[in-house]
């Protein structure tokens, strides 16, 4: 989808400010909203593709307002009223109204630390064999999901070369709507700052993606 959370090569928003020896979190309630999401996510209702789509379809105002951890709540407010797991009552009123719905259990405690360093591997096997190799000249699609894509704004219709083919893994346009995995191969694809962003960029910057191979078509 084209929203506001797709921002590569955008004008207006001023320099990435860099904090020295950034913390972890800069609040006790971030790293809490992050354990609530990782743990909600353990009962199974919806996959990591769903939870960015969810992040990246809010309101533009919201978005811009909101840090990065109040975004991560707004999306998990919205999953949990998608799946039915909270009422609209439930969370004006911040008590439950009726017996939690059935599911898989979440996670216990003490085993989120595994979880998170295991994360959630999406490699496949797929009978297909890949249509790229490296060295390959590919031109990304031109096109305008109305969902969940990969592939940036700023990065379409673009030429690139493939410098490694990553095997076939899940494709989250698919996945994030609950439409099956759909397993695609997978490349590393680097453009020239100037491929992307046109002669005044340096001659020197790269840019490297990770495409799924219904993004691309020989160039």
């Amino acid at each position: 989808m084209n929203g506001i959370h797709d921002m590569g090569g955008m004008h207006g928003f001023g320099p990435v400010p860099l904090e020295e020896n950034e913390p972890l979190f800069h609040a006790d309630w971030e790293s809490r909203a992050m354990a609530i999401t990782v743990l909600m996510g353990g009962w199974g209702r919806w996959n990591i593709d769903a939870a960015r789509r969810a992040r990246e379809d809010m309101h533009p105002a919201a978005y811009l307002n909101h840090s990065y951890y109040e975004r991560w709540i707004d999306a998990l407010e919205r999953l949990m009223l998608e799946t039915g797991m909270v009422t609209e009552e439930e969370l004006r009123g911040g008590e439950p109204q009726r017996n939690p719905p059935e599911g898989k259990a979440p996670p216990a405690p003490e085993a989120v630390a595994a979880m998170l360093r295991r994360g959630g591997p999406s490699l496949r096997s797929l009978d297909r064999p890949a249509r790229f190799q490296p060295g390959d000249q590919v031109r990304t699609l031109n096109t305008q999901p109305q969902g969940h894509t990969r592939l940036p704004r700023y990065a379409r219709a673009r030429t690139g070369t493939v410098v490694f083919h990553h095997g076939a893994h899940v494709l989250p346009d698919s996945n994030a709507h609950f439409q099956g995995e759909n397993p695609d191969h997978l490349y590393a694809v680097r453009f020239t700052a100037r491929e992307l962003w046109g002669p005044k960029a340096s001659v020197r910057d790269t840019v490297t993606l990770d495409l799924w191979e219904n993004y691309l078509e020989p160039a």
